[in-house]
């Protein structure tokens, strides 16, 4: 790890921390460097699901064809028609990211809609809190908040062991952390 660099200016995420505030959703036409597409046997539920329960918002839609749900920029979802949907939920998950204060809301919103949707929150050894959401399609969608960095932490730590350390420890300023 030592060809890493700072670039959280490319980001939309904001830094960690208990005040971070979510970006405005983004509106933004731009070639889209990666996405998920679900198929759906129901798309009005789907869009409902994802619009109330995960706080994406409709971009755009080809009737019969595709609607393009997003969040924050780099966050894309393309729904599509199908005739069915697996009835089993994959191991395969998408993460999002969002913010600490975004979790409690997300998972009333989403247990609101759908009560045994929701898996979480719970906190990970790489420092984030994440909820695990299944949706109508069966897909497996983890919403994942960075959690304030505590050098004296366990999770820092661990992360250290792996050459990731916080900004001016070890390294330099090549060094961030998530």
């Amino acid at each position: 790890m030592s060809d890493y660099y700072n670039a959280f200016e490319m980001s939309p995420v904001p830094p960690p921390g208990p005040d971070a505030v979510p970006p405005e959703p983004f509106r933004g036409i731009y070639g889209m460097p990666a996405f998920a597409t679900i198929p759906t046997s129901d798309l009005a539920a789907s869009v409902d699901f994802w619009t109330r329960g995960l706080g994406f918002f409709e971009l755009f839609s080809i009737p019969g064809g595709v609607v393009h749900l997003r969040r924050w920029a780099f966050q894309d979802v393309l729904l599509v028609p199908a005739a069915s949907v697996p009835e089993q939920t994959p191991a395969m998950s998408v993460s999002f990211a969002c913010v600490l204060s975004e979790v409690e809301s997300l998972v009333e919103a989403c247990r609101a809609l759908r009560p045994d949707s929701v898996d979480g929150p719970s906190d990970t050894p790489w420092n984030t809190r994440d909820v695990a959401v299944t949706t109508p399609e069966n897909a497996r969608i983890v919403f994942t908040a960075a959690k304030p960095w505590d050098p004296a932490s366990q999770e820092a730590r661990d992360l250290a062991a792996v050459g990731i350390t916080a900004p001016g420890v070890g390294r330099g300023d090549k060094e961030e952390h998530g």
